[in-house]
């Protein structure tokens, strides 16, 4: 968690600019703000490191991931492919924009592939909602082949890859809409928070207006303001602002060191028999905030899990069998259990999600063991995790061989 590692003064000043006003909303109250506009600094912040013409704070990823689907134009009935590696606030944004999701395939970059998208293409896909996971980036050239040759809408879910860029090209910003996600355990924390990003500008203004009831935020007389479309509330506040501006400036020295720290660990990794890595797409356009480590085979990867926890190794995770991030623990999206009525439901599935055969994806997650990156550690404190990490995948590694 790069972003909470380093809290300190300068986020303590921008909040307390703004609790010297009392103005904790982002909008209006222009005469007592005194020019305090964390919002709009967080914002010009984001789209400063990005090089996006627009960006757009809200109350988080997801709500800025949902934002984004429904600014570009995504809405009930249409098909959406998604992966089925993903934080599942990429999969519930599709579904509550009254989308259907379509599973399809990743690879080893982790992230959607154009083979994986083009097998599960219909007359009915309207989009994807891409994911570039665990800091990584998506293979942009193969899937901007696809998107451009079917006239797909493409939004992109960066939450975990806020300061990757592919080829110079910031993620985000390869489709109609991205959004990144500042919740407690990114790269940087707004507490929670999240930012959309955008070239388009009617896609901008159709996220401003989504976002707050509608409203088109010309003037100064709130409840005189237009309302040219409908929209609910994903406001960001100004105090959670004031903490996402002040990491955010903090973000080209966390890659800077995330980098270093990943290579270290990388290098020292790589001596050990059985460890291969994730595949960036663009090497060069790392955030570094993960190593994404493979074992040969989910058993290997199962022994060297279970050889971690007992030796005390922390700060991993093995996704195969988290709850939220893959597939294979989402029963509830299986036996669609839901509060009230979806229109997915009423419309119609377009897979069976209780039997989805997706056996590259299995194959990847089932081998794959990440590394949170983090900046402030020390050259010893690096050695010393690569050979504890080491010291399992060999005990596990002669285990398998004595099986």
């Amino acid at each position: 968690m790069p972003g909470t590692e380093l809290f300190g003064q300068e986020e303590r000043k921008e909040i307390n600019d703004v609790l010297e006003t009392g103005i904790l909303f982002r909008y209006n109250h222009d005469q007592q703000r005194n020019g305090i506009w964390k919002a709009r600094e967080f914002e010009a912040e984001v789209a400063k490191i990005t090089g996006a013409r627009y960006a757009h704070a809200m109350s988080s990823g997801s709500t800025a991931i949902a934002t984004a689907l429904a600014a570009a134009g995504i809405g009930t009935g249409d098909e959406v492919i998604v992966p089925p590696f993903t934080y599942i606030a990429t999969v519930e944004a599709v579904f509550f924009v009254g989308a259907k999701p379509v599973f399809a395939e990743i690879d080893e970059t982790l992230c959607l592939s154009a083979d994986g998208i083009r097998k599960v293409l219909t007359p009915n896909t309207k989009g994807i909602c891409l994911v570039h996971m665990c800091g990584g980036m998506a293979d942009m050239d193969a899937i901007m082949q696809v998107v451009n040759e079917h006239n797909l809408i493409l939004v992109e879910d960066a939450g975990q890859a806020f300061a990757a860029s592919y080829k110079g090209t910031y993620t985000g910003l390869f489709g109609k809409a991205g959004s990144y996600s500042f919740d407690f355990f990114k790269i940087a924390t707004a507490g929670e928070g999240g930012v959309l990003v955008t070239n388009d500008e009617a896609v901008y203004k159709h996220a401003d207006s989504y976002s707050d009831h509608g409203h088109d935020h010309i003037g100064t007389n709130r409840g005189m303001e237009q309302h040219p479309i409908l929209g609910f509330n994903y406001r960001i506040s100004e105090l959670h602002a004031a903490v996402g501006l002040a990491q955010t400036r903090r973000v080209p020295h966390i890659v800077a060191a995330n980098r270093k720290n990943k290579q270290l660990l990388t290098s020292l990794l790589s001596q050990t028999e059985g460890i291969s890595f994730a595949r960036l797409a663009d090497p060069d356009g790392d955030s570094a905030t993960f190593l994404n480590m493979f074992l040969p085979d989910t058993e290997t990867a199962g022994r060297v899990v279970a050889e971690m926890n007992a030796a005390g190794v922390g700060g991993f995770n093995y996704w195969y069998v988290n709850m939220y991030h893959f597939i294979n623990q989402w029963d509830h999206i299986k036996e669609m259990r839901t509060a009230s009525k979806l229109p997915a439901q009423v419309l119609g599935l377009p897979q069976d999600y209780a039997n989805l055969d997706l056996p590259k994806t299995q194959e990847v997650i089932g081998r794959l063991i990440s590394f949170g990156i983090r900046c402030t550690w020390t050259e010893e404190e690096i050695s010393t995790l690569a050979a504890k990490v080491s010291a399992c995948v060999q005990k596990a590694m002669a285990t398998s061989t004595v099986a």
